[in-house]
């Protein structure tokens, strides 16, 4: 008797120690609703986005859509070559990696600045004015938002009327500000900023709350001010978040959008508006080119991927909080 009760208080050994299926198991029967709660989403995320990669293989063959699938031509890597000799593709990336990286400096500076001021307002009445304020833009339709800039800036807009009261300009000399091909990404960067830098704050904004306030009483009773208690308290305290978000964004630097630039561009500003979706876009639908223009998207894809992995590899060595 005595041995089995030893035997029963003991651990259990390997041999009969439950395995890491088993456990998995047990678990999602315990969390049975969460899970089915997750298959729609699942499904959705199947049929949307997994399904459709087997639309890469058109990227290499010489498609035809009235063929079946064993009729199509395989040409390899041919649309690949001819993608990276396209002089209009090159100044699509040119111009994505541009609109990008003006995205990421403008778009963290910006919401991180906000996040940091708000924190700093006493007033809580005049905190959600500007908050809600700046929130909304993000709320409007690419669509309406690009009227509104549009009319804004028109030859007779409110920017030409404002140059003219201040005698910068002359009548008649308005400026036609999205037909200057080269102040489109200025354009598109402060487009951008002023649609989203509201909504880009509330992470920050919920990560600054996080940090402990005795950490300011403390500074605020060793002389800091405002400004070094943002720099040597919240900063580093929203500095993980920070570093996430970077991640992200780096993952996303060949995704610099389409509405905006499809909605703000012209044929006077093409050269620096086109990106690489409306250059999908326009060989895909318009010039019924289906291969260069899948080899395109799945340039854009792979590299997306890769920056993703080496950002938060980066992050890893260095020590930094990373995504996985």
């Amino acid at each position: 008797m005595e041995n089995k009760a030893a035997l029963a208080a003991s651990p259990q050994t390997p041999a009969n120690k439950p395995n890491g299926l088993t456990l998995i198991i047990k678990r999602l029967i315990q969390q049975r609703t969460l899970v089915l709660m997750s298959v729609p989403f699942v499904i959705w995320l199947f049929v949307f986005k997994y399904v459709p990669v087997w639309g890469w293989t058109i990227a290499f063959q010489d498609y035809q859509p009235s063929l079946s699938f064993k009729e199509q031509e395989w040409v390899g890597f041919h649309h690949f070559q001819s993608l990276f000799s396209e002089d209009r593709f090159l100044i699509s990336l040119r111009n994505t990696l541009a609109m990008s990286g003006i995205n990421l400096v403008l778009g963290f500076v910006t919401a991180v600045s906000l996040a940091l001021l708000l924190n700093e307002v006493r007033k809580v009445a005049f905190k959600r004015v500007v908050q809600t304020v700046s929130y909304l833009p993000h709320f409007i339709s690419w669509v309406v938002a690009a009227g509104i800039i549009q009319t804004m800036l028109a030859p007779d807009g409110i920017f030409n009327e404002l140059l003219k009261t201040f005698g910068f300009i002359e009548k008649g000399q308005e400026i036609l500000f999205l037909g200057k091909a080269e102040w489109f990404w200025g354009i598109f960067g402060a487009s951008s900023v002023w649609k989203d830098v509201g909504w880009n704050t509330i992470v920050y904004l919920a990560a600054i709350s996080s940090i402990d306030p005795a950490q300011y009483e403390a500074a605020e009773m060793d002389g800091a001010g405002r400004l070094r208690r943002m720099w040597f308290i919240t900063l580093p305290g929203i500095k993980p978040v920070i570093i996430v978000l970077l991640i992200m964004n780096i993952g996303y630097l060949l995704e610099s959008g389409f509405e905006p630039q499809y909605l703000l561009g012209n044929g006077m500003n093409a050269e620096y508006s086109e990106n690489i979706d409306i250059f999908v876009l326009k060989y895909g639908l318009q010039q019924f080119n289906f291969p260069l223009a899948t080899a395109a998207g799945m340039f854009k894809t792979v590299v997306s991927f890769v920056l993703l992995f080496s950002a938060n590899h980066i992050a890893k060595r260095l020590g930094q909080d990373r995504l996985f």
